[in-house]
């Protein structure tokens, strides 16, 4: 495959009006070329970004359309299972936002759907593809701060204006551990390169949705703590402390979007900052798609990957309960 990637969207969500189909049409190798809705009005500003593009009147029709090479699915969480696995029987490769699953055990069929198919699906996770996370991974392990001891997170938003949002309702499998949490519970694995051997969290619930959650969890005798709200002021921040120094993340999550992603490394009396006012980590996504597509290199985030963070996922669910 050497000519640009022509993907198709299912739905004309607004996070991917608004991000991941300016990435795709930023790409440079890739083309937006077909997104699949019922509204006219939801279709047009991605028309309008994007000439040429075909709209489907629904997500059959454009799974089954030769001319799309993948395909992009921004469907609300509960929705995400059962259209990855459609779109890999259409034979589409795919790219599903998180979570792609909403327990550990759903990972089985996407797996081996994955493998059956020979295609590639992975969880839209945007956050590995920005080079401030390695930056971090490399830091925390070459011993710049020491030994690490502790990692700090804080992920927080206000949506309680929106009682009607998807991350707001019970059926659509909202709330702010999957919304959220899966941000810093993929990236201090990233970093560690380990998984969590206990993970307990207090939650609260409105609506049988969870709004707040205070998360700590144990890799060895690294200790992390995440706060994570859809109740609060906007605010991110991720600290590896370490017995030497630390790392800080002042824009982890939402980079160039919260603030100018920078990596700190405050340590032996100094500090010293990295930045990268220029990457954009969703046309970085679609980047390395497409260059897994053409066999150039692996996939960063496999399904394998997905699949830890969601195990963490459903074991702070668990102690909760």
């Amino acid at each position: 495959m050497t000519d640009p990637i022509r993907w198709g969207v299912l739905g004309a969500a607004k996070f991917a009006q608004n991000y991941m189909a300016p990435a795709i049409h930023q790409a440079g190798n890739a083309v937006l070329a077909g997104l699949a809705t019922s509204s006219p009005d939801k279709a047009a500003p991605f028309a309008a970004m994007a000439p040429g593009l075909r709209v489907f009147d629904d997500y059959d029709a454009l799974l089954a359309d030769p001319d799309i090479d993948a395909v992009y699915v921004p469907l609300p969480n509960h929705l995400h299972v059962e259209w990855t696995l459609k779109a890999l029987a259409a034979g589409k490769p795919v790219l599903t936002e998180k979570p792609i699953a909403l327990t550990e055990d759903e990972f089985d069929s996407l797996i081996a759907a994955r493998d059956k198919a020979g295609l590639l699906a992975a969880e839209a996770y945007m956050i590995l593809h920005h080079p401030q996370w390695h930056k971090a991974r490399d830091l925390v392990a070459n011993g710049a701060i020491g030994t690490l001891r502790h990692v700090h997170s804080i992920f927080a938003y206000n949506n309680a204006a929106s009682p009607g949002n998807i991350r707001n309702r019970p059926e659509t499998a909202g709330g702010g551990i999957r919304d959220i949490g899966v941000y810093p519970f993929g990236a201090t694995r990233f970093v560690l390169g380990a998984e969590p051997e206990t993970v307990d969290a207090d939650i609260t619930w409105e609506n049988d949705v969870d709004t707040i959650a205070s998360v700590r969890a144990r890799f060895g005798e690294v200790r992390m703590e995440a706060l994570l709200s859809m109740r609060m002021h906007p605010n991110q921040r991720v600290e590896f402390l370490g017995d030497k120094g630390r790392v800080i993340l002042t824009a982890p999550f939402n980079a160039g979007v919260y603030k100018e992603a920078s990596v700190t490394l405050d340590a032996g009396g100094s500090e010293q900052t990295w930045r990268w006012p220029e990457a954009r980590q969703y046309v970085l996504q679609v980047e390395a798609f497409g260059r897994a597509l053409r066999g150039e290199e692996a996939y960063p985030v496999p399904l394998e990957f997905s699949r830890g963070t969601q195990r963490m996922i459903d074991m702070a669910f668990a102690s909760a309960t």
